[in-house]
C-alpha cells in the first residue's frame, strides 16, 4: 500500500498542531500553499479540525494528531 499524496499533506497539517494544550490552533492562510490549504479543507470535512482554514483540532482531529505524531517519532527513531 502507498500513500496517496492527498494523505501525505493533511499528515503533514496534522504534524503541525501542538498537543501539548488544546488552546492552541493553527491558521492556514490564503496565501499558503494550495496543496496545505486543500488537505486543510478536508480534514474539516472529515471532522478533524474546527474550521476549514484550520483552527482547532476536535476530539477526533486531536487523537488522529496524537497518532500520527506518535508513528512518526517511532519511524523517525534510530
Amino acid at each position: 500500500m502507498s500513500l496517496k499524496q492527498q494523505l501525505v499533506d493533511e499528515i503533514e497539517v496534522l504534524l503541525r498542531y501542538n498537543l501539548d494544550t488544546t488552546l492552541e490552533g493553527i491558521k492556514v492562510h490564503h496565501d499558503a500553499p494550495p496543496a496545505m490549504r486543500d488537505a486543510t479543507q478536508r480534514l474539516f470535512v472529515k471532522g478533524l479540525v474546527s474550521q476549514k482554514d484550520g483552527g482547532y483540532l476536535t476530539d477526533l482531529g486531536h487523537e488522529a494528531a496524537e497518532h500520527t505524531q506518535a508513528a512518526l517519532a517511532i519511524l523517525s527513531s534510530k
